[in-house]
């Protein structure tokens, strides 16, 4: 997938138009479209706003990750990092016990 369609489709999933991205990186939506369609690369500083507007890691936009993480969860996981281990044993248990819960509830409907 190129870099123009990873941003259309998280652009979609997020259902904002290409104005709206324009708007929050401070160009035309016509612009940014240009983006989308391949047709002129960003800069860095450019592609960097983007994936910030649509809160996602700049990885995946330029394809070094299929895994589309938001910058939301990108932002607890750098705090996790900095916990003792056994802090971090405690919200692993948590996490799993969450899934765990969760994947039985999907299961069962």
């Amino acid at each position: 997938m190129t870099f123009g369609e990873r941003l259309s489709l998280v652009r979609k999933r997020k259902k904002l138009s290409q104005a709206d991205i324009g708007k929050l990186i401070n160009i035309n939506g016509d612009a940014y479209g240009r983006y989308e369609r391949n047709e002129v690369k960003p800069t860095i500083e450019m592609a960097t706003k983007i994936a910030n507007a649509l809160k996602v890691s700049l990885d995946y936009l330029v394809g070094s990750t299929d895994l589309e993480l938001d910058t939301e969860l990108l932002k607890r996981i750098e705090n996790v990092s900095k916990l003792s281990q056994k802090e971090k044993e405690h919200i692993y248990i948590t996490i799993d016990a969450l899934i765990r819960d969760f994947n039985a509830k999907k299961a069962y409907s």
